[in-house]
């Protein structure tokens, strides 16, 4: 089923999912079951589109992740990156404090508009971005996300973050974002990210995982489908401290992710990491 969703493109893939959650967005505004800022199920273009009670519960558990693996305070300044429709963003507006501020920015315009007219218009210290980027899952455009600069000032933030970011991205894309998230992550700042991990104990068993198999097999790093490098993208756990060092950050720590088969707080593999200067 994933072999031929990836094969269409990213506006064939918006609206079916539109059309396919029609029935349930209109059952959810007859019943009230609507939140202010959660949007419609069809909209939803990253996670799960259960509704707005899962949606919001979803956004507190990756607050939740963030609070215990990378010490967020409420006076953070934060940068997420792939802010998407909000769903993070909506429990941070209720964390962090007047002192603390939040920027997103995002490849799906949609997303952007949804969170700027809603969370923006109530919360002037939380600001979205919309940046047109190609990516071959989400956003037709031109411009490559290789050589993209974030909107962003150096040694701006004190927490960077992004959940289910960097399985859509192709090494060299990733590698360009280290790269910006080691210029504007402060000295003594923390950054947060998932990933699809493999080392050589688990390298076979991911080949055939179900629903989140990796078969085609590359230099240092997995592909789920050859035909969209950026459906999913599962890298090797050397390969990925490499290109940390390259940049000027080292990780943490890894948490291993429960789509592996073991106990977790995070569906995906999280990676704390850290500037080493």
């Amino acid at each position: 089923m994933r072999k031929y969703w990836y094969g269409l493109s990213a506006n064939q893939r918006f609206m079916i999912r539109r059309l396919y959650y029609l029935p349930a967005d209109r059952l959810d505004s007859i019943t009230g079951k609507r939140h202010k800022y959660v949007p419609p199920r069809g909209l939803i273009y990253t996670g799960s589109s259960a509704g707005s009670d899962k949606f919001i519960k979803q956004g507190q558990q990756q607050l939740s992740v963030l609070k215990e693996t990378s010490d967020l305070k409420p006076e953070d300044r934060v940068l997420d990156i792939g802010s998407g429709i909000g769903r993070t963003a909506i429990a941070l507006s209720g964390y962090l404090n007047s002192k603390g501020s939040y920027e997103g920015f995002d490849v799906v315009k949609l997303g952007v508009d949804w969170c700027n007219s809603r969370l923006g218009k109530d919360f002037p210290n939380f600001k979205f971005k919309y940046v047109p980027l190609y990516n071959d899952l989400y956003n037709d455009s031109e411009q490559k996300a290789d050589d993209f600069v974030f909107p962003y000032e150096a040694d701006e933030f004190d927490k960077v973050f992004s959940f289910s970011l960097f399985t859509h991205m192709q090494l060299t894309e990733i590698q360009n974002y280290f790269r910006e998230i080691s210029r504007v992550l402060k000295k003594d700042g923390l950054a947060f990210s998932t990933f699809f991990l493999f080392d050589e104990k688990d390298e076979r068993r991911i080949e055939n995982n179900g629903d989140y198999s990796f078969p085609v097999s590359r230099e240092g790093y997995k592909l789920m489908s050859d035909q969209v490098k950026s459906g999913n993208i599962a890298i090797h756990k050397d390969k990925l401290s490499k290109m940390m060092a390259d940049e000027g950050l080292e990780v943490v720590k890894i948490i291993d992710g429960f789509w592996k088969g073991v106990k977790s707080i995070e569906f995906q593999d999280i990676v704390v990491f850290k500037r080493t200067d």
